[in-house]
């Protein structure tokens, strides 16, 4: 009962901190509301629920035989992030702008995990912390992998709830505008530490 009571807290406390996939949904709840969001935000419980188990049953170790391949992920992660900041931004007069007309899709919100640097550091902190190498480490992955799929839908939903709210307040394309570029700008500082881990890298 102690270790799933750890798990449970430290699926908490990852899960609802501010990080790219919160700004997101709650983003995504301003402009759209929860409705049109629950793709995105059910995309996200699932898709990071499908990498834990993916990265504890083996996937890591396709890392520490191929590196490199985990920079690249990194960077490309970097980029993907930046560009989901520019269609924020470009969202600035609200639902009505060309460049982001709807939410982002279940599967975008799954696929995105994969590229999101606080997904990753959570993911490997989570089965480093709670699994140990043995007969039990598949059952843990599973324990692990399902508190975090129960865990994440009102942990995330806050935000997307918390955004719908703000809906009401930001009832002009002004100031919606102005939330849409501090959400971007929020989601660019996100990854100020992870490019500055890259440069280290190359340095």
């Amino acid at each position: 009962m102690d270790y799933l009571f750890a798990v449970v807290l430290f699926a908490v406390s990852s899960s609802v901190t501010p990080g790219p996939n919160n700004i997101m949904v709650m983003t995504s709840g301003v402009n759209f509301g929860v409705r049109k969001s629950l793709p995105l935000l059910t995309g996200i419980c699932v898709g990071f629920t499908v990498m834990l188990l993916l990265v504890g049953l083996g996937f890591s170790q396709l890392f520490d035989m191929f590196p490199n391949l985990h920079f690249i992920i990194k960077c490309v992660g970097v980029m993907y992030l930046l560009y989901l900041a520019y269609l924020i931004a470009s969202s600035a007069g609200g639902v009505e702008s060309d460049k982001q007309s709807k939410p982002f899709s279940f599967m975008k919100g799954a696929l995105f995990q994969w590229v999101n640097a606080k997904a990753w550091v959570v993911a490997s902190g989570a089965l480093a912390a709670f699994t140990t190498v043995g007969a039990n480490f598949f059952s843990q992955n599973i324990v692990i992998a399902f508190t975090f799929f129960v865990v994440s839908f009102p942990c995330v939903g806050v935000w997307l709830v918390f955004g719908s709210l703000l809906k009401n307040a930001l009832n002009s394309s002004r100031s919606r505008a102005r939330f849409n570029f501090t959400m971007s700008g929020l989601l660019i500082l996100s990854v100020v530490p992870v490019v500055m881990e890259i440069f280290e890298t190359l340095a």
